[in-house]
């Protein structure tokens, strides 16, 4: 007697092909990692985001069309400036609504932190080439050491600054504008009284420059001088705070002859009383001091460049006098500057169990 089992001759072998496969509801076609390439996708740039709706520019049209973020860019998104592909709906229909599927390689990226502590980087503008570094000699009144900070900034993203002092028609500009005396930015003095803007308008055409200044210093009211169609809603500074009131709310992307693309853009962004640089590396930070640079290359290869550090060619440059007279205050804000960037640096990595 065999213990082997044999099946009943009558009765059928079950194999594979005899399982029911359930059929895929969405249909037969089996999924694929791959997505379309979309070669031959419309470009276009985006010159104003709105609640995820995003207001892009036809590059071969010079039509505007509304999209939204296709579904696999929906992390990372889009940002004014950037050129982008398209596809969907590109037709002037009410409603229609066309796709983002790729944005395309970026020349630059200008972005920020909360502040100095905080690692997450808010993007704010692509592809710009220079930055505008607006503020006020009065009312409100400047601080030197945010401009230091939208000029690290500027460096790390690759942007040529540009320096303009609005309202010199309520104060004398000099003496603050020796903080700066040492570096080779273009410096455009502006009275409220009469806004003339014709060496600006210079300096910006032919390029995409993004605007940034603190609330109140009259950003909104220079880009209306300059594009007179743009239409940018003013505000005015509170008489007891001194702080300005936010009139522009989003970033914005407005063309500097409505009629001649080619001619540059100007990037209005939201003002801001803070800008962090918890992005920004301390060689970049210590590099954007272009007036400093020279002394601190003489620095021993180890230097902290801080108050405490031994041998420090700063201190000795201090000493010297020859910084000028505002080298004291260079030295001190950029100190200021590496110690915040060092705290944060070091509160990161014990966050992150590296120590």
């Amino acid at each position: 007697m065999s213990w082997l089992y044999e099946p009943d001759p009558g009765q059928n072998d079950l194999d594979e092909s005899d399982v029911r496969v359930r059929p895929n509801p969405k249909g037969n076609k089996p999924r694929t990692k791959k997505r379309p390439e979309y070669a031959d996708a419309a470009i276009g740039m985006v010159l104003g985001v709105d609640m995820g709706r995003y207001r892009i520019l036809l590059e071969n049209e010079d039509r505007m069309v509304d999209a939204t973020m296709g579904k696999e860019l929906r992390k990372h998104g889009a940002v004014v400036g950037d050129r982008v592909a398209l596809a969907g709906d590109l037709s002037d229909t009410v409603g229609a609504l066309a796709r983002v599927v790729r944005v395309e390689p970026r020349t630059s990226l200008l972005r920020r932190s909360a502040d100095d502590s905080d690692q997450v980087e808010r993007v704010i503008v692509a592809n710009a080439d220079q930055m505008l570094v607006v503020l006020a000699i009065a009312n409100p009144e400047p601080r030197t050491r945010l401009v230091d900070r939208y000029l690290a900034a500027a460096f790390d993203a690759g942007l040529k600054p540009i320096l303009c002092i609005t309202k010199v028609d309520l104060a004398d500009p000099t003496e603050f504008l020796r903080n700066f005396e040492g570096l080779s930015i273009p410096v455009v003095l502006n009275r409220s009284d009469d806004p003339s803007i014709d060496e600006l308008k210079a300096l910006l055409t032919g390029h995409t420059t993004v605007v940034v200044g603190h609330s109140g210093v009259g950003k909104s009211t220079l880009v209306n001088a300059i594009v007179p169609t743009a239409g940018l809603a003013t505000g005015h500074v509170n008489a007891v705070t001194g702080r300005g009131r936010h009139t522009s709310t989003a970033v914005r992307a407005i063309a500097l002859e409505p009629e001649n693309r080619s001619a540059g853009w100007i990037i209005d962004t939201p003002g801001v009383r803070s800008f962090g640089l918890g992005h920004v590396r301390i060689e970049n930070l210590i590099r954007s001091f272009e007036d400093l640079w020279a002394v601190i290359e003489t620095c021993p290869r180890d230097c902290s460049h801080q108050s405490d550090a031994p041998d420090c060619e700063l201190d000795a440059a201090i000493a010297a006098g020859t910084l000028g007279e505002a080298g004291a205050g260079r030295v001190d804000s950029l100190r200021r500057l590496i110690k915040s960037a060092t705290s944060a640096a070091n509160d990161a990595d014990r966050g992150s169990g590296r120590d």
